[in-house]
């Protein structure tokens, strides 16, 4: 979206009671239920009649934007932000967490037509997007806060805010939904719904944080461009940019990245051909500035040569597997966890229980110096899905991090250690490029090497 607009929208993030819905928990606030939120009828994209209050948010957790399916600014970024939200919401979503998008242009957002919407930006359970008369649209919209008058220096007709609630507790919350992803999943999943705060353990030092860096291109990149592109990752909502600056012109995808909508409205003959494939979604104008775009395609150009690194080192003939022997268990208990690391990655939990066992019993070798290790090891006996053995490979993940770098039992030189802030853990992988055991394909590439 444009960048102007996020910056004023993103003020609004703690409207929780005094802003955009008066509301508390109080069972006798007249306010509450249908008589304040109201039961209008709506259609949503499966053709389905549902009513508002009694049908979509009563005693759930919700998340409510305005879009319309022929914007060409805010909505196809907030639509895909949101569509990053669900994947990190994962499997409560449909079950206690429901997204509403509803149509401000109901006259051509007909159910087919938000159905298609819908299939193009990835949308699973729990996600409706909703039709309905104009009349009764431009009420709700008012109820939840979210309309905004006709704006003629706003060429997408409203701002793209995003509430998010818990009708039971009388939690609101009213944001940007072009918002930080992450943020947005965390605010949905533990202060709208109350969360405590997990157990951490000791606090650690600022000693042991990571070296941040900082990377413009990078930050504008997850800011703009990462819901709705992966780079060496596979099409997403739009295609993957692994390589794009070696297969176009660099003048001509500066100009696109600045302003699609002007390159498409002029006939463009590729930027047609790039709509045409990729509709209903479309790249919308970000605004960007000079020094934003170029930060942006240096991003993409150091990123392609990564993984185009890595996917020639896969392909390249591989030296035959050195195998431990008996007097050298420290050896086996890396090469057993390193194969635990790949797995989770690649969201697997098959092979995790007779590697843990392999760790074990080389741990036994190494006597008491191991026990550590062998009891973090024996966990995963209780792990009987790809949760609960995550967790216990963050475990097992800090004690054998602590014996390499004791000891360093013959280490490879390509080991390194990774740290993900998102889930706050360390790991042991082989490469500089991340492989993220705690996320795994959802967010494969999340976090850093730190040390090697």
């Amino acid at each position: 979206m444009r960048s102007s607009r996020s910056a004023a929208t993103a003020a609004l993030v703690a409207l929780a009671v005094a802003g955009a819905i008066h509301t508390t928990s109080a069972a006798g606030d007249a306010r509450r239920g249908a008589d304040y939120f109201t039961n209008l009828e709506l259609t949503t994209h499966e053709g389905r009649t549902v009513r508002f209050y009694d049908d979509l948010i009563k005693g759930k957790i919700v998340a409510i934007d305005l879009i319309y399916t022929t914007c060409r600014y805010a909505c196809p970024l907030e639509t895909a932000r949101l569509a990053q939200v669900q994947r990190l919401i994962g499997e409560r979503m449909g079950r206690d967490v429901f997204f509403y998008s509803i149509t401000i242009d109901p006259e051509h957002d007909t159910p087919p037509v938000l159905a298609e919407y819908a299939r193009t930006y990835q949308a699973g359970p729990g996600w409706l997007f909703l039709t309905g008369a104009k009349t009764d649209i431009d009420r709700l919209s008012k109820k939840l806060g979210l309309y905004s008058p006709p704006d003629p220096a706003n060429p997408d007709g409203h701002l793209p805010y995003l509430l998010v609630g818990n009708e039971a507790t009388g939690q609101w919350m009213r944001n940007a939904a072009t918002d930080n992803a992450k943020f947005l999943a965390r605010t949905i999943g533990e202060w709208v719904n109350e969360w405590p705060a997990p157990a951490r353990g000791r606090l650690k030092s600022y000693a042991e944080a990571p070296v941040l860096t900082d990377n413009p291109g990078q930050y504008a990149f997850a800011y703009h461009c990462a819901a709705c592109h992966t780079i060496g990752r596979g099409t997403k909502i739009g295609p993957d940019l692994a390589g794009v600056t070696s297969r176009r012109d660099g003048e001509w995808l500066r100009r696109f990245i600045r302003a699609p909508d002007a390159m498409n409205a002029a006939g463009d003959p590729v930027a047609l051909t790039l709509r045409k494939a990729y509709q209903p979604a479309r790249m919308p104008n970000l605004d960007l500035s000079e020094v934003d775009t170029a930060a942006v395609i240096d991003y993409i150009e150091a990123q392609s040569r990564q993984h185009a690194a890595v996917v020639a080192a896969a392909s390249a003939p591989t030296a035959p597997a050195v195998r431990r022997t008996a007097t050298d268990p420290a050896g086996s208990i890396v090469d057993a966890y390193l194969r635990m690391q790949q797995a989770l990655a690649a969201d697997r939990i098959d092979t995790i229980a007779a590697d843990s066992r392999a760790i074990v019993v080389a741990a036994r070798e190494l006597g008491a110096t191991a026990d550590t290790i062998r009891s973090a090891a024996a966990s995963f006996d209780g792990a009987n899905d790809i949760t609960s053995a995550r967790i216990a490979f963050g475990v097992l993940s800090d004690r054998v991090i602590a014996m390499i770098r004791s000891s360093n039992p013959g280490a490879d030189p390509d080991l390194a250690v990774a740290f993900c802030p998102m889930a706050d853990k360390y790991w042991v992988q082989k490469g500089q490029a991340i492989q993220n055991p705690y996320y795994g394909k959802v967010m494969a590439e999340c976090g850093r090497v730190v040390t090697r």
